[in-house]
C-alpha cells in the first residue's frame, strides 16, 4: 500500500519558495504542489526560462516530484479573486495562463498541471457556461497533448463543476482525451458528494491523475487541519492505495502560512498514522479472508 505525501505552496505563502520547498523536503514529503503565483515562480515575472530551469534542478536536488496547480486568487486580477475564469464573457488572460502552466510543468516535468471551472456569472445561461467551458477545455486539452502533459480537473464545491459527476460530463463533452484527468480533493468529497469519500475515491480511481488531501464537514467548504473535521482518513486512503494510483497526494491547507511549518509537520505525522492505520485493517481483512 504506497502513497506519496506532498504538501502544496500555497500553504507556504508568507515563505521565499527555495525555503518552502526545503522545509517540505526535509520534514519528508516526497512532492509538492506548485500553486503559480506573484511569489512563487511567477509566470509573467521576468527571467522565466531560467527561473524554471533553477526551479527543476532545485526540485531534483531535493528528491520531489511536482505537480502544477493554477489556483492562485489574485494573479491574474489584483481587484476579483480568480478572475477572469473560462466562464467569464473574456477567459482570454484565463486561457493564456493555463497555456502558460501547461508549459511550465512540461519544462519542470509535472506530474499534471490542475486547473478548474469557476464560478458560473449570475448573468451568464448555465448551458451557455457550460459551453465555454467545454470550448476553453478543449483549447486547453490540445495545448496539453502538445506538450506531453497530464491535466488535473477539479470539482470545487460552489463551480460550475462541482461534483466528480460533472466531472464525468465534462470529460464526455470533450469526448474523454486521453491527457484529460481527475483532480481529487479529498475533503470536498466529505462537503459535497452525495457517497462516503471511500466509495468517491473508488468511483475517481481509474482517472486519478491528481490529489489533494485536507480535513472538511459536510456542507462548509472549508479546508480543515487533519483531525478537526469529519473525514475517516483510514478509510479514505486504504481506498485511494486499492486504485493503484501512484501520483502525489498533496496537503492542501492555503490558509494555514501563518503556520507553515508547524503544519505542515503535524500534517505529515497524522497522515502517516493514518496510512498505517489503513494498511493494517488491510492485513487484517486478507488474513480474515485466507482463513475462510
Amino acid at each position: 500500500m504506497s502513497v506519496r505525501f506532498g504538501y502544496g505552496t500555497n500553504g507556504f505563502a508568507n515563505h521565499r519558495l527555495e525555503d518552502a520547498l526545503t522545509i517540505i523536503a526535509d520534514l519528508g514529503y516526497e512532492g509538492v504542489a506548485l500553486t503559480l503565483d506573484h511569489q512563487h515562480l511567477d509566470p509573467y515575472g521576468p527571467d522565466l526560462p531560467r527561473r524554471i530551469d533553477a526551479l527543476a534542478a532545485r526540485l531534483d536536488r531535493l528528491g520531489l516530484a511536482v505537480v502544477v496547480e493554477t489556483g492562485a486568487r489574485y494573479l491574474l486580477d489584483p481587484r476579483h479573486k480568480h478572475a477572469p475564469t473560462l466562464l467569464d464573457d473574456e477567459p482570454a488572460l484565463r486561457l493564456d495562463f493555463l497555456r502558460r502552466a501547461v508549459r511550465i510543468g512540461a519544462d519542470l516535468g509535472a506530474e499534471a498541471v490542475s486547473f478548474w471551472a469557476g464560478i458560473r456569472p449570475s448573468d451568464v445561461p448555465e448551458a451557455a457556461a457550460w459551453d465555454r467551458l467545454v470550448r476553453g477545455c478543449a483549447e486547453i486539452t490540445a495545448a496539453a497533448d502538445a506538450a506531453g502533459v497530464l491535466l488535473g480537473f477539479e470539482p470545487e464545491p460552489g463551480m460550475l463543476v462541482q461534483t466528480i459527476d460533472d466531472w464525468f460530463t465534462l470529460q464526455g463533452r470533450l469526448g474523454a482525451p486521453d491527457c484529460f484527468g481527475l483532480t481529487l480533493d479529498i475533503g470536498h468529497c466529505r462537503c459535497i458528494e452525495p457517497w462516503p469519500v471511500a466509495e468517491c475515491v473508488a468511483k475517481a480511481g481509474p482517472h486519478l491523475v491528481n490529489v489533494q488531501i485536507d480535513d472538511m464537514r459536510r456542507d462548509v467548504h472549508e479546508h480543515l487541519e487533519f483531525g478537526t473535521g469529519e473525514v475517516d482518513f483510514p478509510a479514505a486512503l486504504g481506498a485511494l492505495a486499492a486504485t493503484g494510483y501512484g501520483g502525489l497526494t498533496a496537503v492542501e491547507l492555503p490558509r494555514h502560512s501563518h503556520a507553515a511549518p508547524g503544519v505542515a509537520a503535524s500534517s505529515l505525522a497524522f497522515l502517516t498514522d493514518a496510512l498505517a492505520t489503513a494498511r493494517a485493517a488491510g492485513a487484517h481483512r486478507e488474513a480474515k479472508e485466507a482463513a475462510r
